[in-house]
């Protein structure tokens, strides 16, 4: 490496929503003596080459990873397999790798089965993002204010983490060492779980019209027409989660069921008594449920992980 640059060659494999947004972000840094970039897309590569989000973007993937020391892999989980695979014989023997994907413990043992064993590998999981998809979505704020969680082996080079980490904290970020397993369960709640019941949400909403209409009942019938112009606040938040990358959260409800369906049968569980609570008229139950849920989005607004609009609002608040 030089002495002005972090990294002389980082290469991001994946250029959707964060591997656009790393790209521009890296380079708004200068952290990298080069940023070379590939995607399988052609389309996105093209796209990728108008917005010059990169120094180089590439047509192969082994001519991106060529010579670089920090390779960031931001393709779908179920992807990083054949990735590791196509790029295993033309890393350098020095490099870092690490990634985006927001599930760790199957990314380790799909890695390490592809990948030389004497590779830094340094998993990581920037918690940032939106509903948006694609190069086009990225920007080089997203990282600002928001957690990354590193999830190395026990074994991994101290300086490989160290320097992982001061990226993240010249990219604006928060950094977070945690086992990998811990941090599946903890993500399976913060995040997995409430995709899954927005997905539902929405579905449920969808097929409401179809449903009582295949059924010939005599009702007053909810069109989807009707969901969409009368959306209140509640929903366009379910809908805008529900907006996010299929096929990146197909391969996240696979690679971490288990932490999902645990924390998904404690939700029906607490479902349940809430059922019981609005069937017996017990108000007293609702109210204390609902303060008990009010203060803890009041500690997820202190704690600057709601967006800086609703902290700053907050603080207004407070002041008044």
């Amino acid at each position: 490496m030089i002495d002005s640059h972090l990294f002389s060659h980082i290469t991001i494999i994946g250029l959707g929503l964060i591997g656009s947004s790393l790209a521009r972000a890296i380079k708004s840094k200068n952290m990298a003596g080069r940023i070379s970039v590939y995607d399988n897309d052609e389309e996105v590569r093209a796209i990728c080459r108008d917005l010059k989000i990169a120094d180089i973007v590439h047509d192969s993937i082994s001519e991106a990873v060529s010579g670089a020391d920090l390779v960031i892999l931001a393709v779908p989980i179920r992807a990083y397999s054949s990735v590791a695979k196509k790029i295993s014989k033309h890393l350098s023997s020095d490099v870092i790798i690490t990634d985006v994907g927001s599930v760790k413990k199957e990314v380790i043992v799909s890695l390490r089965a592809e990948l030389p064993a004497t590779i830094n590998l340094v998993p990581g999981h920037p918690v940032a993002g939106t509903e948006h998809s694609g190069p086009e979505a990225g920007f080089s704020e997203l990282f600002i204010d928001r957690w990354v969680i590193l999830t190395p082996e026990n074994n991994t080079n101290t300086n490989a983490i160290n320097l992982v980490k001061k990226m993240w904290n010249k990219l604006g970020s928060n950094v977070e060492i945690m086992d990998a397993s811990h941090h599946d369960r903890v993500l399976a709640i913060t995040s997995h779980l409430p995709h899954l019941i927005a997905y539902t949400i929405v579905a449920t909403a969808a097929d409401m019209e179809g449903q009582l209409q295949a059924e010939n009942k005599n009702t007053d019938v909810v069109t989807t027409a009707d969901v969409v112009k009368y959306s209140a606040g509640g929903f366009r938040d379910f809908t805008r989660i529900a907006g996010s990358n299929p096929l990146m959260w197909r391969d996240v409800f696979l690679s971490n069921k288990d932490a999902v369906l645990e924390m998904l049968g404690r939700f029906n569980e607490d479902l349940t008594a809430l059922q019981k609570a609005i069937r017996w008229s017990d108000g007293e139950q609702l109210e204390k449920w609902f303060t008990r849920t009010r203060d803890i989005r009041r500690g997820v607004i202190e704690a600057g992980q709601a967006g800086r609009f609703e902290y700053t609002e907050s603080k207004k608040k407070d002041n008044d």
